[in-house]
């Protein structure tokens, strides 16, 4: 087994089952505040006292936690006797017992996890923004969700079932029991069954007034029809640029001109329904705060939004669907969407299109089937660029839709941008310049000459990755 997939389904739970998933959730919560608890007061105590451990790690967490819960500290309760004499009892957390142990430790893990974070943020192990210190979690902000592993008895049944005692839309969870699922389940009952897949562990959330439940599985290999041809060693040929755009949602061309692929048409679900948004959150801003009728109006504005991920989500499946199994080698760009959304007239359309979620989905599928996936550097100019000749028209502006070129090439620019992708691969291989530190190349001691790094920026574009402020300018030029 080698790679992992989850699979998404909608319950329908009984009265009484939604009331015992919300107390596993609810449990999850107290368990997670808990264990941050633990390093607050142990953080606070090595002020005076530097000897004092402080649990910090999941399995440190989980130790705490499940020492504590059967102390005084977690509760107890006082006994008078018929001679009015008071005798205390030690019950330790009285209600362990109503939901699945195993919740308990799966939210220390994740405080273990949050702390993780913050420690490799800090210390420059962790890329990217940089991570706070962990917060308590509130009932009234955060999503009610729980998470179960599968374990296996010793007599070699699992804890978490699908499709158990002939109902194949059912998942049967330890301490819960058999909970009626809204989808067909074949394709995992099937991979069940035949020893191709195992479940991991299972999630389950609380969104849009619906429970979720997701299973995480270790699959094996998609079959060997599935899979791209394997390439003989020096084959340089072969790879696909794909441009990202927003007049265009994408353009998919080889090096040698040949489009393969435009989706000229986007289901911008946040623009579509832009109108109703702000209906529904005016609605929640008029009702008191705190009151049953803001509370409704929030849950109805938090399905608009589910429903509107929804629809870009299965638009970005659809789409990289159709590539991965039409070709083996991809290029793309490594686009700075964070930046591209410091300029205010194009941040929500650029957040529509949901760039960042399209290149992951297409990277892990391109893996599932052998492909390969080559990302070009943020400085590397496509759209610019003319793939006939190569010279780099620094005029281009946003308005321009139509590439020329003073070599009498003329092309669509989405379309030029993607020849020029696939031929980055070609290019970084041959060129003998030094590449730019901040694109995590090789460093020299070539001293650049001055305004070399200062490029313009346009949606589709390259950009640098530390642009900051720059990044706005460039795009209001």
């Amino acid at each position: 087994m080698s790679r992992h997939t989850t699979f998404r389904y909608c319950l329908d739970p009984t009265v009484e089952q939604s009331v015992v998933l919300a107390r596993h959730a609810g449990a999850a919560r107290f368990a997670f505040n808990q264990s941050l608890r633990f390093v607050k007061t142990a953080l606070t105590i090595r002020k005076t006292r530097p000897e004092h451990p402080v649990p910090w790690t999941r399995f440190d967490l989980i130790n705490a936690f499940n020492a504590w819960k059967k102390t005084e500290a977690a509760g107890r309760v006082f006994v008078v006797g018929m001679d009015g004499a008071t005798e205390v009892r030690v019950t330790g957390l009285a209600w362990r017992t109503e939901v699945c142990q195993q919740v308990f430790e799966e939210a220390a893990s994740d405080c273990g996890r949050a702390l993780a974070a913050f420690s490799d943020s800090r210390s420059g192990k962790r890329m990217g923004k940089r991570v706070g210190f962990p917060r308590f979690k509130k009932k009234t902000k955060t999503v009610p969700s729980f998470r179960i592993r599968n374990k296996q008895a010793k007599s070699g049944r699992v804890a978490i079932r699908v499709g158990d005692n002939e109902n194949a839309r059912s998942v049967t969870l330890p301490g819960i029991g058999v909970l009626r699922v809204r989808e067909d389940t074949r394709r995992l009952r099937r991979m069940l069954t035949k020893g191709r897949a195992k479940v991991l562990f299972v999630a389950i959330s609380y969104r849009a007034r619906r429970w979720w439940i997701s299973l995480t599985t270790e699959a094996y290999e998609l079959h060997p029809a599935h899979h791209h041809r394997p390439r003989e060693r020096g084959e340089a040929g072969g790879w696909v640029g794909i441009d990202r755009g927003l007049t265009v949602f994408a353009v998919a061309a080889t090096a040698d001109g040949t489009e393969v692929a435009r989706i000229d048409t986007a289901p911008q679900p946040l623009a579509t329904e832009l109108a109703r948004q702000r209906r529904l959150a005016k609605s929640v801003s008029r009702k008191q705060r705190g009151s049953h009728n803001h509370r409704q109006a929030s849950v109805r504005l938090g399905r608009h939004h589910h429903r509107v991920a929804n629809i870009r989500r299965h638009f970005a499946h659809q789409v990289t669907n159709r590539l991965v199994k039409t070709h083996d080698r991809f290029v793309i760009e490594n686009l700075n969407v964070t930046g591209m959304l410091g300029n205010h007239r194009l941040a929500r359309a650029i957040s529509d299109a949901g760039w960042a979620d399209f290149a992951r989905i297409l990277a892990y599928k391109q893996e599932w089937r052998g492909g390969t996936i080559a990302v070009a550097d943020r400085w590397y100019p496509s759209s610019k660029r003319c793939s006939a000749c190569g010279t780099v028209n620094q005029s281009l502006s946003l308005a321009d839709r139509v590439f020329f070129c003073g070599c009498g090439f003329r092309a669509d620019r989405d379309h030029n941008a993607a020849i020029n992708l696939a031929l980055w691969p070609t290019i970084e291989q041959d060129s003998s310049r030094s590449p730019d530190p901040r694109a995590g190349g090789r460093v020299n001691n070539v001293r650049r000459r001055e305004g070399a790094d200062r490029h313009l920026v346009g949606v589709g574009e390259t950009v640098p990755v530390d642009a900051g402020t720059d990044v706005c300018a460039a795009f209001m030029a």
